[in-house]
């Protein structure tokens, strides 16, 4: 099996460059976001409903432009659209730092959300565009870069951050900045190879006909859940652990142990899950294992509701840290077996049409499955610990994953997930 260099190596340089590129933007991204809500509400001292539409902006603004960003990728190129969504973060990341006026706050988180909505279904459709066959394998070292970011992204934003808030946002913006400038000198221009013949159909047309494509409709919605699943690292996991941990050292340890356990093993294993993987399955078996090991995730949190709750000590912090950890490895595993098959699912249920268009319109759905999965999570979190039920929030989260997994089990035995028989992968097409 390749080593993840040699693999990285064996790439067109546009697959690379759209690689690093997914690194250096969770990078600029995390290093900012995390610190972002304590920026607001300490030193500029808004108050918590300005804070909560500050950054639900930035959330609104992406999900919602993401099928316009996919339309526009495929009509105008992916280059334009990635530079376009490059530069917009640049400037809303520096006026984040720059003025504390809630008007300008609101436009520059909405305009780092709609940044996303533009660079994000182009980047994926020019990478399964680029790799070709070799998509699968694209897309799992992909997410190895993208988890990199995650991972480095508060580190670098915890140090700079110390010195000032603002000095996090221009130099966020900054990277933002550097990578638009290699992106106009070093990518490639590519468009989808329908795009370069496009003349009477409109985009109510295009929309309309990916919105009658029932295969991809039902695998976007059965996708759903894992999408809610492993969210809960940063939801459901962390604020467990701080429940039995408390606030202090060991709560803030023990959540960074979380996010190490899911981006270090990702970064380890990524490659070689997705090799054996293919190996031995069929992709949409190999969706459906991931589901499945998502779905469990929760059981070893839903086991150790049944200790008793030390009253404090080793027994307490073991309790505390270990079975969020598993969880937190179980999901990133069951990611890690789905990851690269859903992004080439996603490509051939589009019939390699329209794909841009396809991605944005699964991120809006995922997206709002996201957010109300979220809210439900935390009105059964709020609830276990209200009716004393500490298993609640793990039973729910393990159904969802449970009936999800049927539900992809039953679109592959059904062969809706299988490539269209009419449509052939189109060559890419350089302008």
């Amino acid at each position: 099996m390749k080593s993840t260099v040699s693999q990285f190596r064996s790439y067109p340089r546009s697959v690379q460059l759209l690689m690093v590129n997914q690194f250096t933007i969770n990078l600029g991204f995390y290093m900012l976001m995390p610190y972002l809500a304590t920026y607001l509400a300490g030193p500029l001292g808004l108050a918590g409903w300005l804070v909560g539409l500050i950054l639900g902006a930035r959330n609104f603004s992406q999900q919602g432009m993401f099928l316009v960003g996919g339309t526009l990728a495929d009509r105008l190129g992916y280059k334009p659209m990635i530079i376009a969504g490059l530069v917009l973060r640049t400037v809303g990341f520096a006026t984040l730092g720059l003025v504390d006026s809630v008007p300008a706050l609101i436009a520059a988180s909405a305009a780092t959300g709609l940044a996303g909505a533009l660079f994000n279904p182009a980047s994926r459709a020019y990478l399964a565009v680029d790799a070709g066959e070799r998509r699968v394998e694209a897309f799992a070292l992909f997410n190895v870069f993208y988890q990199a970011g995650i991972l480095l992204g508060p580190l670098v934003g915890m140090v700079l951050t110390g010195v000032d808030f603002r000095v996090t946002c221009l130099a966020a913006a900054g990277i933002f900045a550097v990578l638009s400038i290699v992106q106009v000198r070093a990518l490639p221009a590519r468009r989808a190879a329908e795009a370069k013949g496009q003349t009477g159909e409109g985009v109510l047309a295009q929309w309309r006909s990916i919105l009658a494509n029932r295969p991809f409709l039902l695998f976007s919605m059965a996708m759903i859940g894992s999408y809610v699943l492993s969210f809960q690292v940063y939801l459901a996991l962390p604020l467990q652990v701080r429940r039995l941990g408390g606030e202090g050292t060991f709560g803030t340890a023990a959540v960074a142990v979380l996010f190490a356990v899911s981006g270090l093993s990702t970064i380890l294993f990524q490659t070689r899950v997705t090799g054996w993987c293919k190996a031995r399955m069929e992709p949409g078996r190999a969706l459906t294992w991931g589901l499945l090991a998502m779905g469990v995730a929760f059981v070893p949190l839903l086991a150790a509701t049944a200790v008793p709750v030390p009253a404090g000590g080793a027994g307490l912090w073991l309790l505390a840290a270990v079975p969020s950890a598993l969880s937190a490895l179980l999901l990133a595993l069951g990611t890690m077996a789905a990851y690269p098959f859903e992004m080439d699912t996603i490509v051939r249920l589009s019939g390699n049409r329209l794909v841009a268009t396809h991605y944005g319109l699964y991120n809006t759905v995922c997206g709002i499955g996201i957010t109300l999965g979220n809210l439900l999570t935390g009105v059964a979190l709020d609830a276990a610990r209200g009716a004393g039920m500490s298993a609640l929030p793990w039973l729910a989260l393990t159904a969802l994953g449970l009936a999800c997994t049927a539900a992809l089990y039953g679109l592959h035995r059904s062969g809706r997930l299988d490539t269209p028989p009419a449509q052939a992968r189109p060559e890419p097409v350089t302008v």
